[in-house]
């Protein structure tokens, strides 16, 4: 059964409290807090045009880093609002708060089509916590609920279940906005039976994080693509010296059994065949978590079976890259979750742009659906300005990751049904 999406809900002249995922990339400068990538507001602009178009009154919750349950100056939504404004071509009020007297006057003055932003909801404990009064509070301020924040959808807090929960008790509508009908449709629907080849490509840090993707995963693709550190686990499984590269070997058995599957199964399973490595030499500095910070020097290609002791891979080789380009030419669904190398450092971003370019070819020039799963291959196809060229690019990081396990969402499960 699918779930309630606002298209079927009549918010006329209604107060609709909407979860929102505007917890976006920001940097300090001169003195302002600046956002780095609007994505994740840009993609909440259909459904918001949505209510304001049907003189809904929108009322929105959203969080933005981890300020521990207090106020925090740098992760005020104040500025998100200034953006959402411009993006929007209307005005957007501010609340101070997102609860309290102050805020509920401000909530029941609103008219019609009118845009409120409700202050950063992590500045509570209460929101992690998903309180039960916390979340009565909030949904004093609307009448009908929508979650558009598929980004947040994987967390059981209070603005994702506790306030729909509340609002679902007293007979209000708890619905779907347009995105996180997307994301259903892309990352559930579309993957449920791929046009094949299925494709699937997978990268970023460790194995562990994406195992259980990737074991989902075998029983639906025709072929599998690992980059990223990740696939150093695979070659110390399969034998291979790594050296200094980034790796988890306690999931080495964990890797063999998914080759394993892959074999019996039939499904093409490639790992690099080259690498560009680098020398990593301590800087003698430390980051805010007192780790040291390595300078990567000497970057190279690296042809032979196993990587020198003192080096680490930092990005697949352009023999890898190819390899992976012709696998993705031929395929009429292709998934892509994670980088295939240090993307934002320029010297090791070809691997990954590269896959991103084929990525791009395949969807134009092929007609495939390519569906980007969130995070930090969103960031890399943004930064190669290759962002508008796919089929969809998911919002959701560990989101898209739990929903792609096939785990059910609790952000999602509270909805109504349609």
């Amino acid at each position: 059964m699918g779930k309630l999406i606002i298209n079927d809900v009549d918010v006329s002249g209604k107060r609709v409290l909407m979860r929102v995922d505007y917890n976006v990339p920001m940097e300090e400068s001169n003195g302002q807090m600046v956002i780095n990538d609007a994505t994740r507001i840009n993609e909440t602009l259909p459904t918001l045009r949505h209510l304001i178009d049907r003189g809904a009154r929108v009322i929105l919750m959203a969080h933005l880093g981890r300020p521990d349950g207090k106020p925090e100056a740098s992760m005020s939504l104040r500025p998100v609002g200034i953006a959402l404004s411009e993006m929007l071509g209307r005005s957007v009020q501010f609340a101070e708060d997102c609860i309290g007297e102050a805020v509920e006057k401000q909530v029941n003055s609103l008219q019609n089509g009118e845009v409120l932003l409700l202050e950063n909801v992590r500045f509570y404990r209460e929101e992690e916590a998903n309180d039960l009064a916390f979340s009565e509070k909030l949904a004093q301020l609307g009448d009908v609920y929508v979650n558009d924040a598929f980004g947040a959808a994987h967390r059981a807090h209070a603005s994702t279940v506790g306030v729909p929960a509340v609002i679902a008790k007293r007979g209000g509508k708890c619905a779907g906005g347009l995105l996180m009908e997307r994301e259903l449709k892309f990352l559930g629907d579309e993957l449920e039976n791929p046009a094949r080849p299925f494709v699937v490509i997978l990268g970023g840090a460790k194995v562990s994080d994406k195992i259980k993707v990737i074991d989902r995963l075998l029983e639906k693709a025709d072929v599998i693509l690992i980059g990223g550190a990740m696939a150093y686990t695979f070659k110390l499984a399969d034998g291979v010296h790594v050296g200094k590269s980034l790796v988890e070997p306690d999931k080495t058995e964990v890797a063999k059994a998914a080759v394993s599957k892959a074999q019996q199964r039939g499904v093409t399973f490639l790992i690099p065949t080259d690498n560009l490595i680098a020398d990593p030499v301590d800087t003698g500095r430390k980051n805010k978590k007192g780790r040291a910070i390595f300078d990567l020097q000497n970057p190279r290609i690296n042809t032979a079976r196993d990587i020198p002791e003192l080096s680490e891979g930092v990005d697949i080789g352009p023999a890898t890259a190819a390899a992976f380009a012709v696998e993705i030419a031929q395929a009429k669904t292709i998934l892509w979750n994670g980088p295939m190398g240090i993307f934002e450092d320029p010297r090791f971003a070809e691997g990954t742009f590269a896959v991103a370019k084929a990525v791009v070819d395949a969807t134009q020039n092929n007609g495939a659906k390519s569906i980007i799963g969130g995070g930090d291959s969103v960031k890399a196809l943004n930064v190669a300005g290759l962002g508008g060229k796919v089929t969809f690019m998911s919002t959701g990081g560990g989101a898209s990751l739990e929903f792609l396990e096939g785990k059910e969402l609790p952000g999602v499960v509270v909805l109504g049904n349609s």
